[in-house]
């Protein structure tokens, strides 16, 4: 049977507290999303002030990313831990580049949902599918963790 070190464990466990907290805002987004796209103009630009200071789980996000580099590089050697965990890895990076790409834009022309510009639908649509998408991403990265998790247990148990 292989032992794994204390310090893989808390890195495994650190990532995916990590991941879970970086996905608690996205699926609010996308459970939202419904009767969010239902909402007039003046509604959905009051209801988006709720989001004032979420820009701190990017903290999170950070976190995230970092501890998933460190796990592929720790389980590089394994690959049937290592491919889930870069799975992983990619997803989030392509969360991100969703958000920046179409979520902060949108965040940007409407200076945080406080201006209202001509076109503020289109921009609405762009924030509230790239926030699902992303979403999408994040919770499928942490599926690929989860099975990253499981393939580890299983070699271990060899």
């Amino acid at each position: 049977m292989r032992r794994h070190s204390s310090g893989y464990d808390i890195l495994f466990f650190a990532a995916i507290l990590a991941t879970l907290i970086s996905l608690a805002p996205s699926l609010a987004h996308l459970f939202e999303l419904p009767r969010k796209m239902e909402l007039g103009r003046s509604a959905y630009f009051t209801v988006q002030q709720i989001y004032a200071g979420w820009d701190l789980f990017g903290i999170a996000i950070l976190a995230q990313f970092l501890l998933l580099v460190l796990l592929a590089v720790r389980s590089a050697r394994e690959y049937y831990v290592f491919r889930p965990v870069l799975v992983a890895l990619l997803l989030l990076v392509v969360a991100q580049a969703l958000f920046w790409g179409f979520t902060f834009p949108a965040n940007t022309a409407t200076s945080n949902w406080t201006v209202v510009p001509t076109g503020w639908r289109a921009l609405r649509h762009e924030w509230e599918y790239s926030h699902a998408a992303g979403a999408l991403c994040q919770l499928l990265g942490l599926c690929a963790l989860i099975w990253a998790l499981f393939a580890r247990v299983r070699a271990a148990g060899r």
